[in-house]
Order: C-alpha cells, then sequence, then structure tokens
C-alpha cells in the first residue's frame, strides 16, 4: 500500500534530475509537499514546474551554510512548516588513488559529507518545531564496502553513514528520525557516462541481472518519511538487487574509466 504523505513538506537535493527528481515526484504524487533544491537553476525550475502548485524550487548550493538558511527560511515562508529532509545531493568519481588528488577528494567531501552535516543541522529546529520528523541521506553501497578505484567517493559515502548513525542517537529524544538509504548500481545522469554497457543490458553483478532506477529507490525514500516507519532510526537499507559490486573487482572492468 502507498503511503500516504498528506500534510508533510519534504525539503530533496539535487532534485533537478535524476535520483531527486524521482524522489520529489514520488512524494508529489503521495500528498506531499515539496521543496526541490539544485544548482542547476534552469533545469530545477522545469523540474518542480511539472510537479504543480505542490512543488517549489529553491537554487541551492548545498556546501554552502548561508544557502541551507535561505532554504529553510523559503519552505517555512511558503509551506509553513518541515517535515522532512532528503539529503539525496552527491557527486561520483571514481580514479586510482595513485593519481588522484586533494582537489578530489575536497570537491567530493565538499557535495557529499559537508552538505548532509548543514542539512541536518539546518533542519532540525523546524523539525522539533513540528514535533519530530524525518530525514533521510542518500549514502551509497560504497558506504557499505570498499570499491576499488574509489578511495575518496566510497569515503564520503563512509562519512554519511557514520552521522547518520550518530544523529540517530542524538535526535531521537526530540522525535526525529535519521537512516540512510544505499543504493547500488542506479541508472541516473550521474552515472550514465560510467557504465560500458546500455541501461537495459544484463548486469551479471546483481542477483536480479539488471541495472536499478531511480523509481527502485523513490518508494523506500517515501517509506522512511512516511508514518509507516516511525520506530525506524540508525538504520540501513540497502537497495542494490543483490549485488556483488563493492565487494568484486570486475565492477573496475565494467566502467568505463575510472
Amino acid at each position: 500500500m502507498a503511503q500516504d504523505l498528506n500534510g508533510k513538506v519534504v525539503i530533496v537535493t539535487g532534485a533537478a534530475g535524476g535520483q531527486g527528481a524521482a524522489d520529489a515526484r514520488l512524494l508529489v504524487e503521495r500528498g506531499a509537499k515539496v521543496v526541490l533544491t539544485d544548482f542547476n537553476a534552469e533545469l530545477g525550475e522545469e523540474t518542480a514546474a511539472a510537479l504543480g502548485e505542490n512543488a517549489i524550487f529553491v537554487k541551492h548550493d548545498v556546501s554552502s551554510e548561508e544557502d541551507w538558511a535561505k532554504v529553510i527560511e523559503t519552505t517555512i515562508a511558503t509551506f509553513g512548516q518541515i517535515n522532512a529532509l532528503v539529503n539525496n545531493a552527491g557527486i561520483l568519481k571514481m580514479e586510482p588513488l595513485e593519481s588522484s588528488s586533494a582537489q578530489t577528494i575536497d570537491k567530493l567531501l565538499a557535495v557529499n559529507v559537508r552538505s548532509v552535516y548543514l542539512g541536518m543541522m539546518a533542519v532540525v529546529p523546524a523539525l522539533r518545531q513540528a514535533g519530530g520528523g524525518s530525514i533521510v541521506n542518500i549514502s551509497s553501497l560504497a558506504g557499505m564496502s570498499g570499491q576499488a578505484n574509489a578511495v575518496a567517493y566510497s569515503g564520503s559515502k563512509w562519512a554519511v553513514r557514520g552521522m547518520t548513525k550518530s544523529a540517530a542517537l542524538e535526535l531521537g529524544q526530540y522525535g526525529i528520525r535519521v537512516n540512510s538509504v544505499h543504493p547500488g548500481t542506479i541508472a541516473t545522469p550521474m552515472t550514465a557516462g560510467m557504465l560500458r554497457a546500455p541501461i537495459d543490458a544484463a548486469f551479471p553483478l546483481a542477483a536480479m541481472n539488471r541495472v536499478g532506477t531511480p523509481d527502485d529507490i523513490a518508494p523506500a525514500v517515501a517509506f522512511l518519511i512516511s508514518d509507516e516507519s516511525t520506530y525506524i532510526s540508525g538504520a540501513e537499507l540497502v537497495i542494490d538487487g543483490a549485488s556483488a559490486v563493492g565487494q568484486s573487482s570486475q565492477f573496475t572492468a565494467m566502467m568505463s574509466r575510472g
């Protein structure tokens, strides 16, 4: 049964396209009012407009504390409250450790880690005022196990996992739940240039023999926001089609570069 999200106001970062757009679309379909944020203003405005009056867009540098304050202020001014945050914004870069650089880790930490930290910090007062709520942090299968040629990326996603656990322990007293979602290989614009094979080709590293789609992930995000998950916090939800990606060196061979 689809979760009823009527009355809930949700912020989704990185929502101009890909996974964030799919999350926002499903949340609106299930009754939520959604604030989509992204650095890509043109695509973000277009995506929000297509979702109707229950969605707005705010241009957002997720690594900026000032931008986070603006997002919170705009959300409350428009919809009156905040009930949930989906920290979805992230970037992917795969490269061997020996040919990597400090710039790689700095960028990944800014977008994948700092944004999650700032987002949780910014939204807590509003969630407390609402009597509780839900924070869903999008990590990765790379945050559950190591991956070759992904030391910086995997490290950033392990950080999201760790912050989620700690925040859940700290914020539970306020009725605020914090969970992480760990997608496997998902066909999004972020991964489109990485996979050798077409998206609809067989993917033997997953037992289900296919690459996932954003629509495989969005229902889990909706569930973790809904009142059907009110005793779930600090959890790690892996959605990967029973994948061996994290353990297999074959994964590197299936990537076009990295």
